[in-house]
């Protein structure tokens, strides 16, 4: 387990307002974000009718963490969920239940909090609440940060009845003050529901919503005759029978009132010429192949990835540099994408290597040596299909090379003759300070690298990256976050600073 860590990297949020059944809900749709954070998993509740909250989280799997007897008494009309994925290393049990999220003050409304995402000058707002406002935080969560920089905006406003107004300038304040990648769900006790996205988008967060049953009316006589859902992903609600409505803009601020009704500021960025810059890694790896971003199915952009990847790889095909027999998936997230690069190059696609379903992503868990462990316990190579063979390996991406070099060491020794790596991700050389686990840049197996340098170092014959160009038109956006392709960062840090605060802090 973890507990000291700076930020909730590549998390899972989840919010429901309107059905009595808004609990189960979010439960259900966390299992469908399970695949966003294997750590922990919290739902914090609040019923309107008898004014109290409900909260309970745990470390483990959803699945563990809310069985019959934990889910009972949590209950509600409006509920906000998290799965965590965890960056950093343990102190104690008690130290990592702390942490976890939802998260809530107490006054002066009461508000309860969960966010996806990674605060850069976390530790600064931290020094700055203690000294400025009296407001000691307890915990190593920055979402703890957002949630008193919040309160105390709205406390200085001096009205419990506070507007939209006064509650949107409340939420750009915190804008002002709070840099790095974020998407926020919350409950105000007897206020409403409310989200927002930090001000380049780079976290996802969409809004979706459904018509209630005639079950629900009847359980709840002052219901709006509809529910609305916020979620991580698109893949959650549709599950749950909502119709998404937008992704949140980029600074977009969304409050939903006790009647239904529905505020929206999106004015923050635009009038600040702040460029929209979504994670490329949602859209490579950690969003799931059901799910929509910004409007672009996840599916149809890993075929796309398959798709410009063949075609880059072609020529050296037909001049016979590289000659593959057969092309092979890595489990799970590149099977779109090999697959259309089977059927680009007329080149068969098979499954030769298969995943033990039990065992964790590698790349979310938290220490190198569990992800090397996971890498022999997770995967089996079928050496009938190999032997003999020129295999092209599909992965999304390479980021430090653990799984690529077990892979190929793999298939070497079922026989293969030669082994090709084929990503469809551009190479990662630069750290990421908005959510995702990899801000040391000496853990990159290509920072500093040449292409052929890094072949050599995971045993690779030859190694094929996406382009940044195919990366590009596979999505169809030019908005995108590529600061660990680029270095070029959209919010400013202080990147060695941030880096080496994170790993004194890190299980090494």
């Amino acid at each position: 387990m973890r507990c000291f860590y700076i930020g909730v990297p590549m998390c899972g949020v989840i919010g429901v307002f309107g059905t009595p059944y808004s609990s189960q809900e979010v439960q259900q749709g966390l299992q469908l974000l399970q695949h966003r954070g294997q750590d922990a998993a919290g739902i914090l509740s609040f019923n309107s009718q008898t004014k109290n909250f409900s909260l309970y989280k745990d470390v483990g799997l959803v699945s563990k963490v809310f069985d019959d007897t934990k889910t009972y008494g949590i209950s509600g009309d409006i509920s906000i969920g998290h799965t965590r994925y965890a960056t950093v290393g343990p102190k104690t049990v008690i130290d990592a239940k702390r942490d976890l999220q939802p998260m809530m003050v107490n006054y002066p409304f009461g508000i309860g909090m969960v966010h996806n995402g990674n605060i850069v000058n976390y530790y600064e707002l931290k020094k700055t609440l203690k000294e400025t406002k009296n407001r000691i935080l307890f915990t190593q969560n920055d979402l703890e940060a957002l949630l008193n920089i919040l309160s105390n905006n709205l406390l200085e406003k001096n009205n419990l009845n506070f507007s939209f107004d006064e509650f949107q300038a409340a939420v750009k304040s915190l804008f002002d003050q709070a840099k790095g990648g974020f998407s926020v769900l919350g409950v105000i006790a007897e206020k409403g529901f409310f989200a927002f996205r930090d001000p380049h988008g780079i976290r996802p967060l969409i809004l979706g919503r459904r018509a209630l049953t005639e079950d629900e009316k009847k359980e709840n006589p002052n219901h709006f005759g509809h529910s609305y859902c916020a979620s991580s992903e698109t893949n959650a609600m549709n599950f749950l029978g909502y119709e998404p409505i937008r992704d949140l803009s980029p600074g977009e601020i969304i409050f939903i009132d006790h009647t239904g009704e529905v505020y929206s500021s999106s004015n923050y960025s635009t009038q600040r010429n702040i460029p929209a810059k979504t994670c490329m890694f949602e859209y490579v790896y950690f969003s799931n192949p059901e799910s929509k971003l910004e409007n672009v199915s996840i599916y149809g952009a890993r075929l796309n990835f398959g798709k410009y990847l063949a075609e880059e790889i072609r020529g050296k095909i037909d001049s016979g540099v590289i000659k593959p027999d057969i092309i092979v998936p890595i489990p799970e997230t590149s099977r779109v994408a090999a697959i259309s690069m089977s059927e680009t190059l007329g080149i068969p696609y098979r499954e030769v290597l298969i995943k033990n379903r039990y065992i964790q992503r590698s790349f979310i868990l938290n220490t190198q040596e569990s992800r090397k462990r996971a890498v022999q316990l997770k995967l089996t190579a079928i050496a009938s299909e190999i032997k003999g063979k020129n295999v092209m390996l599909v992965d999304d991406s390479v980021v430090r090379g653990t799984t690529s070099k077990k892979i190929i060491d793999m298939v070497r020794e079922a026989g293969a003759n030669e082994v090709y790596l084929a990503s469809t991700c551009p190479p990662i050389r630069h750290p990421c300070f908005y959510g995702v686990d990899f801000p040391d840049p000496n853990e990159l197996v290509a920072h500093g690298k040449t292409e052929p340098e890094v072949a050599k170092m995971l045993g690779a014959d030859h190694l094929f990256y996406l382009t940044v160009e195919g990366l590009k038109k596979s999505i169809g956006s030019e908005k995108l976050c590529m600061a660990c392709i680029n270095g070029k960062y959209p919010v400013e840090t202080s990147n060695k600073a941030f880096s080496e605060m994170r790993q004194a802090h890190r299980e090494v």
